[in-house]
Formats: structure tokens, sequence, C-alpha cells
């Protein structure tokens, strides 16, 4: 499907985007997600491939799953996000992939035709909000069977996935033969400037400005704790948690976040 960035969010999809789990995030995209290339070249420079921390001046934070149920609104427990696409062949015109292009879903249409705009947009908020890549106006068709099957996607783990798919993204540009990601080249740009204003501020952050009262309450979920693998397809990374957190090493357990439907 070609991606549509600015494909905007229509009232009519919101039943179908509630059920996959999915509307705290849509509502997010329709109003301010943008991307800082200065301040994540900053935060990339102190980006530890081995531990998936940031070395920060005050010792060690990382992007955790609280972050992403809190901020994403994303389910966190779940199925793992993951399998092989079956029957390809019939995703194929003429030898090549097939594709289409979604825009704005038209006026007084059968709630069948709303239900596959709806499923393109969930198709835009996943290959360019959650899993996004290299890639200028494409998405891939693993996610034909997920949207396929509207009803379940409220079932699968996608902050699991998408923390797994943004570790390896960050371990990826971090290596030091790596100098351009998503189109965008830290060492030639005109935002160097900001980069350095960016090293600057992050050089003088305090621990009591990073970590939020509220999450060091006890009532929080043991799940975000938990030291456990995260899938997202082949990407298998580690939430390490117990090395920004001594109380995660008190007894949480470790787990696999995302696993298989309990018995």
């Amino acid at each position: 499907m070609r991606r549509q960035q600015g494909m905007r969010l229509d009232d009519r999809y919101v039943p179908y985007l509630q059920m996959a789990g999915l509307y705290h995030l849509a509502r997010l995209n329709d109003r301010w997600f943008r991307l800082d290339e200065a301040l994540v070249s900053a935060f990339v420079e102190r980006w530890r491939p081995e531990t998936h921390t940031f070395h920060m001046p005050f010792g060690e934070c990382t992007l955790t799953l609280q972050d992403v149920a809190y901020q994403l609104g994303l389910p966190v427990d779940g199925h793992y996000v993951s399998g092989c696409l079956s029957e390809f062949h019939i995703y194929i015109q003429g030898g090549r992939p097939a594709w289409e292009t979604f825009g704005e879903c038209p006026e007084g249409v059968n709630d069948e035709t709303v239900r596959r705009y709806a499923r393109a947009y969930i198709m835009m908020l996943l290959g360019t909000q959650l899993f996004a890549d290299k890639s200028g106006n494409r998405i891939h068709i693993r996610w034909l069977p997920y949207v396929a099957r509207l009803e379940e996607m409220g079932t699968y783990s996608w902050g699991s996935a998408t923390l797994a798919w943004l570790y390896r993204c960050m371990c990826r540009v971090a290596n030091r033969h790596v100098v351009k990601w998503l189109g965008y080249n830290p060492s030639s740009s005109e935002k160097g400037p900001r980069v350095q204003m960016w090293r600057l501020r992050i050089d003088r952050l305090q621990d009591r400005e990073v970590v939020h009262p509220e999450a060091l309450e006890p009532w929080h979920m043991a799940l975000w704790r938990s030291v456990t693998s995260l899938i997202y397809f082949a990407v298998i990374e580690w939430h390490k948690i117990d090395r920004v957190d001594d109380e995660a090493r008190e007894g949480d357990g470790e787990g696999v976040v995302g696993g298989p439907p309990s018995s």
C-alpha cells in the first residue's frame, strides 16, 4: 500500500481503532507526531547497544514498557507480533506486489467500505508511526493478516513489539558505520547547531528531571518492571529494566512479554 502519512483520522474509523487497541495512538498521530532529528541524534550518541540504555551524566536510563504503555497507550500484554505471511501469491499481480492508494474515505459509503479504509489507516499507523523504516512510500504487506482480523488485533502486545523494533533501530544507527537513518544524515545536516544545543541540555540533566515521580509508585504493574524478551517478527530484544531500576532486581520475575495464547 502506498504510504499516506497525511491520511486524516475519520470518526468512522474510531470503533475499529478501539477494537485494535490503537485509538490513543491514532489521536496522537492526528495531533502532534513530529520527528526532531537533532534531539534523536544527540540521544543516539549516548545509546549503548549491549545494554539498551542511554549513558547519562547521572547514570543509565532507557525506554521501557511503561513508556510505551503510558505515552502511546499501547497494550503491553498479549500475543507476540510475529509469524510468516502465507499465501503470498494472492498479493502479487503480474509478477510484482500489488498496491493500492488510499486517501479520504468518501461520504455516504457502506460499512464494508468504511472498514476497508479503516484497515488502510491502521496499516498507515503501523508502518509509519510504530514500525517506520527507510521506505519512502510503501508499507509492508506483513500487516495484511492482522488487519484482516480486526477483532483480534487488540489481543496482541503492540507495546512490546514497538519497543523491540525501537531497540533494534537504535542499535543499528548507533553503529559507527551507519551515517544515515530514515533519510536524515546528521553529519551533513544544517541542524548541526541544534544537535550541539541538545547535547548541552542532556549534559545538564539531573535524574529528577527524567523520571516522573508517579513512575516510582509501587502500584505500577509488575509487567513493566520485568526483565523479559521483546518480540517483533524476527527481532528479539531484551527489556533490561534491571539496569536502570534497582527495585526490579528484588523479584518481579522474568518472562516473555507478548507470548503465545494461554491454554
